[in-house]
């Protein structure tokens, strides 16, 4: 019966063998009996057959409602004495007196919790949040009479809510200490089964019956964008794969979320004449002012406002736009994400969030953006923006809030170590907000198949210098806030030191013994905290690393492409250790799958530009004749924010004459920290084909795979280098560069243009990519 559609069932027995029968078989999920007074029994129709199967019946459960119907009124008193009720067939009422039963005693109707001495109403409940609250308010008396008799589960079944009813009747109240301990069973099985209920479904948001317990709603028609379908299909994996839910103590889940869809992006941009302002060339800042200046349609706000009632926590306001994360062009961190805090005072908090959504729907427009889109060949007037408004995974520390990890995990490994397969995939973690991540800033770097392995830890000193310093957290102190297209505005940047003062890096970093250069695993010892996240990836403090193995090979799978995930991590020591596992994001990698037929192996140095043994992407590039260095005798990591800005300006002018080059420099390209490398956003570097990454003795960076601007270049299948040729691991000419006039030149950089195209080849199996030296013009 349970396995049918989830409504409750009409047995017709014909028989008084039939009724017995279909009351053994189903006596577990029996609502209610209605009977005839006269039925066969034993072949012959007799007129107390009702009666005897009455009798039956309650000698077995006493508590189920039966209900007599019959055109004999003497069967009254009979039924009485037995303590069933009574229906005469030819009363003008019957009707009105059955859908009163069946509503009252079969539990059709709201839940009405009585008084069990005066039988009088308490309280009725029309829904389970409503049960779920009442079982609170009701006195034990009550609560005592209604459970005895299992009307709860009762109530439930007649709701299709099997699995919860089923698991309520299972318990008896002897089975509990007090009352206050059975309440908080009841609440809790409620709470949970509504949790699970809710994965996987984007529900439709009432501001009546909206509360904590749903986990993924929609606010307006129209779309909800590639982010918000890639976070609705992470949360049906949740739910179709049991393996993701089966770890001891700990939930693996999508945050709370709320999607904001695209018409009410196109009603603030048509009710504002927005759309003029945002064709236009004026600059990041004067399109966010004519944004934040344009009003929000009211007809949302209280929307919003029972949003940030419910939650009550930091919220990120994420975009989410029609196409981003696409299967073919995904725009990793094109768009803005602003994190807002949360205060008391509702009212700012209010201004806040509007504010963030309106700058989120201005960031379509922003320079940056527009550069994607043209790189990307997308008309920027079919471009429509959704936005994503999730509860922040972490806790309130001090001033701050963050939680204690965040990661982006990849199925593949662009540049796998030793015995390290690029299907191993990789994944970088750090302490604090993910934005340490995706801006290309330090973090712990492993391979999932080998996560005690990782390359910065491979001695003390190492794990000294090349581990994570600071940490990115909401500033909470910080209530007046000026928007602006830095959408890190609500953030601030923390040391270690703040982080051992809040307790949070107890199971995720080690000490440095100064005296003996070495890393004792643990903070109880003295001497320098260093983030190795030893105790999870050594020693399996949690089981991490077998949560992102298994989302990265289902979401592999499902997605039928390799994947980038992102993801969020914190504990609730106070809650027995609960860890709470938060998956952010998911998104997939393009691959190009173009054949290299010749064997780069071979290929002598002097014939190239450069050689890399360390190349990310692959195929070949033939029609570009533009190449850009940077002079390294000139270098100097003070000078990488100027540097970027003048890169900015070469890039539009390649832009407005059509034409792509090859980019060479130190260090990490697109790093948020000038110190790392020199700090350009997409839009600045949107037309290189090649990036190469080219250390120096004295300025070696390894390459960060977890940042925005990282997933971008594979999604455009632009070749990515890293060379050391100090090391004699690669080649790199620059004394014939150098012998080459050039189209521009200045203190920091050279551009040269070839005559005929620059060939360059990427063997993506082999990780081996080249540039050759063009051939002369005939």
């Amino acid at each position: 019966m349970l396995r049918k559609r989830g409504r409750p069932k009409i047995l017709l027995a014909r028989t008084y063998e039939d009724a017995i029968e279909y009351y053994t078989k189903y006596k577990n999920n029996l609502l209610g009996v209605i009977t005839d007074a006269r039925f066969p029994k034993n072949g012959k129709k007799q007129k107390d057959a009702g009666l005897e199967l009455a009798r039956y019946i309650l000698t077995n459960n006493y508590h189920i409602p039966v209900m007599m119907q019959s055109s004999e009124d003497d069967n009254k008193q009979f039924a009485y004495e037995l303590g069933i009720g009574f229906l005469n067939k030819t009363s003008p009422q019957f009707l009105h007196k059955l859908r009163d039963f069946m509503k009252n005693y079969l539990a059709f109707g709201d839940f009405i919790f009585i008084n069990p001495i005066t039988k009088t109403e308490i309280l009725r409940v029309p829904d389970l949040k409503g049960l779920r609250n009442a079982i609170y308010k009701i006195s034990n008396t009550s609560l005592r009479y209604h459970l005895a008799r299992n009307h709860v589960s009762k109530w439930l079944n007649t709701r299709a809510l099997f699995g919860l009813g089923s698991f309520l009747e299972k318990f008896t109240i002897d089975e509990f200490v007090n009352l206050d301990e059975l309440r908080d069973f009841v609440a809790d099985a409620i709470d949970l089964y509504r949790k699970q209920e809710s994965t996987g479904i984007i529900a439709e948001f009432q501001e009546s019956t909206y509360d904590k317990y749903v986990r993924f709603a929609r606010i307006g028609n129209g779309m909800i964008g590639g982010k918000a379908r890639g976070l609705a299909f992470l949360d049906l994996l949740i739910s179709k794969y049991p393996e993701l839910t089966s770890y001891k103590n700990v939930e693996v889940s999508v945050p709370r979320t709320v999607v904001l869809a695209t018409s009410i992006f196109d009603k603030f941009m048509n009710d504002n004449n927005l759309f003029d302002v945002a064709y236009t060339n004026i600059c990041d800042e004067e399109i966010i002012k004519k944004f934040m200046a344009a009003t929000f349609p009211i007809e949302y706000v209280a929307d919003l406002k029972k949003f940030l009632l419910v939650h009550k926590n930091p919220i990120a306001v994420r975009s989410s736009s029609l196409l981003e994360d696409s299967q073919y062009q995904p725009f990793a961190g094109i768009y803005s994400t602003y994190m807002i805090p949360f205060f008391e005072d509702i009212q700012h908090t209010m201004y806040l969030l509007i504010s963030a959504i309106k700058c989120v729907y201005a960031s379509v427009y922003f320079n940056e953006s527009k550069a994607y889109m043209h790189a990307t060949q997308n008309v920027i007037d079919e471009e429509k923006m959704s936005v994503v408004l999730q509860e922040i995974c972490g806790q309130t520390h001090d001033d701050k809030y963050y939680p204690i990890m965040s990661g982006v995990a990849k199925s593949i490994n662009y540049y796998p170590i030793g015995s390290e397969k690029p299907e191993d995939g990789i994944v970088n973690l750090a302490l604090g907000l993910g934005k340490q991540i995706v801006e290309g800033e330090p973090s712990l770097s492993f391979s999932p198949a080998a996560p005690d392995k990782a390359l910065q830890l491979l001695d003390a000193k190492t794990a000294l210098q090349q581990t994570q310093k600071t940490f990115y957290a909401i500033d909470k102190t910080k209530k007046d806030i000026e928007f602006t297209s830095d959408d890190s505005v609500t953030l601030k940047k923390y040391r270690l030191t703040d982080a051992e003062k809040d307790g949070t890096l107890k199971i995720i970093a080690s000490t440095y013994d100064f005296q003996n250069e070495t890393l004792n695993d643990g903070t109880h010892y003295e001497g320098k905290k260093v983030l190795t996240f030893n105790n999870i990836l050594k020693y399996n403090r949690i089981p991490l690393v077998d949560i992102l193995k298994n989302v990265l090979r289902i979401g592999q799978r499902e997605m039928g492409n390799p994947v980038e995930i992102e993801f969020a991590v914190d504990f609730d020591f106070a809650k027995k250790e609960i860890v709470y596992f938060k998956l952010l994001q998911i998104r997939p990698i393009v691959i190009n799958h173009e054949v290299i037929t010749t064997d780069l192996t071979t290929v002598k140095y002097d014939q190239t530009i450069i050689y890399s043994r360390n190349a990310m992407g692959n195929g070949s590039i033939k029609t570009v004749t533009d190449f850009v260095y940077v002079k390294p005798e000139n270098f100097d990591s003070t000078n990488n924010p100027q540097m970027a800005e003048i890169l900015g300006t070469l890039n539009e002018k390649f832009i407005a004459e059509g034409r792509y080059y090859m980019l060479v420099g130190p260090g990490r390209w697109g790093s948020r920290d000038h110190w790392l490398g020199i700090p350009v956003k997409w839009s600045q570097i949107s037309n290189a084909r090649i990036i190469v990454e080219a250390g120096l003795e004295d300025y070696r960076i390894e390459p960060s795979q977890g940042t925005h601007f990282f997933h971008n270049l594979t999604s455009f299948n632009v070749g990515y280098f890293t060379i050391n040729p100090f090391l004699g691991d690669s080649y790199y000419d620059l004394e014939y560069l150098n012998s080459l006039p050039a189209v521009y030149e200045d203190k920091f950089f050279k551009h040269i243009r070839f005559e005929t195209p620059i060939i360059a080849k990427i063997d993506g199996k082999k990780r081996i990519g080249i540039i050759y030296k063009p051939k002369p013009k005939n």
